[in-house]
């Protein structure tokens, strides 16, 4: 299985500015690339150009231009151009399936952050000699940087990229390793039901509160923000307000991911089979439609955009989407067997007597059954409902 680790750079001064020249260099290699493809397609007939013709090219860039473009790994330009390759792989499968086409955009100095390596040793590699305390990575061009390894690194490093996040620096390696020993059994089943008010309540009644992070990092951001508004374009208060934002975004970032990473660990160690809904979190956070007023052309009636707004928010704020997709990954490695369900009626079946209905569910926290008067938390009975759904589809599987 390949597995991924995000490590702290610590370059020097110098190999900090020769970071940032590569980025720099690799940029201008994509944005080139991606003229190219403009030009042809206007002028040529519309035959495009594709990554090896392209990729062809690098050979004669590199002697060209060896200050800028030669100093830097060929596999890494080649990434880059792959990288271009697959913007514009997706750009007509999005054509063809009717979405919106987003065509490749240039990319500007500071939008470009990442430089990929395919392949460990080629241009790229990662010193971590066990008699060495110090982890090292060397670059083409940069040199040895110092690694701030906070965990082990199993198996066989494979690719390794190199990112920017504001001022820091982080290498990125994936490297292949066994499939690790399953922890031991449990015998314990679970549910789970996402929420807003509570971030997850389970089928034996616990509940994990939401944290949200962001709620409570918007005043800050919305300062932060109504500053960056206010600064003039291209000044060095700019820079600094763009700085100030970007880092408060990250910050709220990595306080979900470690929310996230320590309730998905711990419903892994504890339970041998979790289930879960099936979100469609994109469909939800959805803004409402307009209603055009029949009486008044051009002009549009209430249609509660602003409350789904706030709705929207609390759901990004919640990270869904990346806490199940952390749990799923966990436990894979462990061992541990996740289930999607069906997420509808869960919430408004009765757990006793089977009884659905929209008035069994009277207020957000208040279960309360018309047929049988069964009573409980709404997000436990939810729960409830999708480990059973759940194990009947494990049953159906297995059969």
């Amino acid at each position: 299985m390949i597995r991924a680790h995000k490590f702290l750079m610590r370059p020097t001064v110098r190999q900090g500015q020769a970071l940032g020249e590569m980025l720099r260099d690799h940029c201008s290699l994509y944005n080139g690339a991606l003229q190219e493809r403009r030009d042809a397609y206007r002028h040529a007939s519309k035959t495009g150009i594709q990554y090896g013709m392209q990729s062809a090219q690098l050979k004669d860039i590199r002697a060209f231009d060896p200050e800028r473009q030669g100093r830097w790994s060929f596999s890494s330009q080649q990434a880059t151009l792959r990288r271009l390759d697959k913007a514009f792989t997706a750009f007509f499968r999005r054509i063809k399936t009717g979405d919106k086409p987003g065509y490749p955009r240039f990319r500007g100095a500071g939008r470009f952050d990442t430089v990929d390596f395919p392949k460990n040793g080629d241009g790229c590699r990662w010193d971590c000699a066990p008699h060495d305390p110090v982890t090292r990575v060397r670059l083409q061009g940069v040199g040895h940087v110092k690694v701030h390894q906070h965990r082990t690194v199993v198996g066989t490093v494979k690719t390794v990229s190199v990112k920017r996040e504001g001022k820091r620096w982080y290498v990125v390696l994936t490297a292949e390793q066994a499939q690790p020993e399953p922890l031991p059994a449990t015998g314990s089943v679970v549910g789970i039901d996402l929420g807003i008010a509570n971030f997850l309540a389970d089928s034996h009644g616990k509940f994990v509160p939401n944290p949200r992070h962001g709620h409570k990092a918007a005043a800050k951001l919305e300062a932060a923000q109504q500053a960056l508004a206010r600064s003039k374009r291209r000044s060095k208060r700019r820079r600094k307000a763009v700085e100030r934002v970007g880092a408060l975004h990250r910050k709220v970032r990595r306080q979900r991911l470690d929310h996230a990473h320590k309730t998905a660990l711990d419903l892994v160690r504890r339970h041998e089979v979790i289930t879960h809904e099936d979100l469609k979190i994109r469909n939800m956070s959805k803004a409402p439609a307009p209603k055009p007023d029949p009486e008044t052309p051009g002009s549009f009636l209430p249609n509660g955009a602003s409350a789904k707004a706030g709705l929207n928010r609390s759901i990004a704020d919640a990270g869904w989407g990346v806490f199940l997709q952390i749990l799923t990954d966990k436990a894979e490695s462990a061992g541990r067997e996740v289930i999607a369900v069906d997420p509808r009626n869960t919430s408004r079946q009765c757990p006793e007597c089977g009884h659905t209905s929209a008035e069994n569910r009277p207020t957000q926290e208040k279960f309360h059954c018309v047929s049988c008067g069964h009573t409980a938390h709404a997000d436990t009975v939810g729960a409830l409902n999708v480990l059973r759904a759940g194990l009947v589809r494990r049953q159906a599987q297995q059969a």
